[in-house]
């Protein structure tokens, strides 16, 4: 069966021949180059473009890398400083490119190229030449390769797959569905395979034969033992705030050894920039700024993250929270973590500044929403407590709050919205309800 991607396909599509080079990025195994180059290349076809103006190369495949006569062996060299030769792949583009009819290039794993910016660059200045590139490590999306590309690059980012399209190709009962994804995540692998055991082994040897292999080769780490350790750590403190210091502070009392603050800050920004995981800031909802640290930090698949504590911790709270966070992301908002501070009287009459947390403000362009993720909402002291922060910001932002139980959305007599996880996440007009 076909899982359809159809937003990424999509935002590939409305992006056509704008003059861009299009870059997809996202974690390995997230379906980059199935979206590439069985979607959009189907896109193509019914389109009416000629197959022999569809240009594909992965530099991934042995197959490919004969084609420019250059040696498989390099695919072994996993620290990619090696490069593929650009002279042997811009020759046989060349030869491909047969007439003045507009020429789509579709392009895998496009930083093992050697200049690989120098070359898209060059494409930018051919105006028969559409371009479509795929990159699974960050780093080559770096501020300076976008300047290199003139400001010409358009970042599609790929996540896993989301709820909504998890349902849609599980489809069955939504409870059952949401408890399964909660726990094994939106790999599009791990929603082909049939058993527990299946996905578990999945995940578990994805996480330490692929994701964690690849950061120890592409640093040159000589041990990924106390990569490990801040993994283990951040992992079991996903939605809570964190910092390299408490981060260090938490190894040295399980592990008794010590990894210093910037060791472990190195380590998150390297699992950040094979996207794995994202720091999330917060910010200072009424003085419109960004506090440094503590900070959140999101997996960009809540599977792999259960698979790294081999599935012993599976807290509903934080890891809906952690999926709410996806789903805006995927949706396209910017996501910052808020604070709403406030003086107010203590006790004893004493005036005390407050800081109080909204989990997420969510932006897209003129939209803002504050949401809540609350799992549950036993009682109406409950629902102060959640919502106290929502009464302090002052302004008429739309204000949400998700909780687990199914639940269609539901206005209260302040104007806040509560609504179910799962009505939250299959309705794409969710948050407009």
């Amino acid at each position: 069966m076909e899982i359809k991607r159809a937003v990424y396909l999509n935002r590939l599509i409305v992006r056509k021949h704008n003059g861009f080079i299009k870059v997809i990025t996202g974690i390995r195994r997230s379906g980059k180059s199935y979206l590439l180059n069985t979607l959009f290349y189907n896109h193509l076809i019914e389109d009416g473009i000629a197959d022999s103006h569809i240009i594909r190369f992965a530099f991934d495949s042995a197959d490919d890398l004969i084609k420019i006569g250059e040696n498989p062996i390099i695919l072994d060299n996993e620290r990619e400083d090696r490069k593929i030769d650009p002279t042997k792949f811009l020759n046989w583009i060349q030869s491909q490119i047969t007439d003045k009819d507009m020429h789509y290039i579709l392009l895998d794993e496009v930083q093992k190229l050697g200049a690989f910016e120098s070359v898209l660059n060059g494409f930018l200045r051919k105006a028969n030449l559409d371009v479509y590139v795929t990159g699974s490590n960050s780093k080559f999306l770096s501020k300076d390769i976008l300047t290199e590309f003139e400001g010409r690059g358009d970042e599609i980012h790929v996540f896993p797959l989301s709820f909504s399209e998890y349902y849609a190709f599980k489809n069955g009962d939504k409870g059952e569905v949401f408890d399964e994804y909660s726990v094994y995540g939106g790999l599009p692998a791990v929603a082909l395979m049939t058993t527990e055991e299946q996905k578990a082994q999945y995940l578990i040897s994805q996480m330490k034969n692929l994701y964690l292999r690849d950061i120890k080769n592409r640093y040159g780490l000589k041990d990924d033992t106390s990569l490990g350790e801040v993994l283990d750590v951040v992992a079991s403190g996903i939605s809570t705030l964190m910092n390299p210091r408490n981060i260090s502070n938490t190894i040295k009392s399980v592990h008794g050894g010590g990894i210093c603050d910037a060791t472990v800050d190195r380590y998150i920004s390297h699992m950040e920039d094979a996207f794995m995981l994202t720091r999330v800031k917060r910010f200072d909802v009424k003085g419109r700024k960004y506090i440094g640290t503590p900070y959140k930090i999101y997996f960009e698949d809540i599977g792999l993250r259960n698979a790294r504590l081999n599935f012993r911790q599976i807290e509903g709270t934080h890891i809906m929270e952690n999926i709410i966070y996806n789903e805006l992301c995927y949706r396209g908002y910017r996501v910052d973590v808020g604070v709403v501070e406030s003086r107010e009287k203590d006790a004893k009459g004493k005036e005390i500044r407050v800081q109080r947390e909204i989990d997420f403000v969510a932006t897209l362009g003129g939209k803002k929403y504050y949401i809540q993720s609350a799992y549950a909402i036993p009682d109406k002291a409950k629902y102060e407590q959640e919502t106290a922060s929502f009464d302090k910001t002052t302004d008429s932002f739309k204000k949400i709050v998700i909780i687990e139980k199914s639940m269609k959305p539901r206005y209260d007599e302040k104007g806040y919205v509560m609504m179910g996880v799962k009505e939250f996440l299959l309705d794409k007009n969710s948050l407009e309800a």
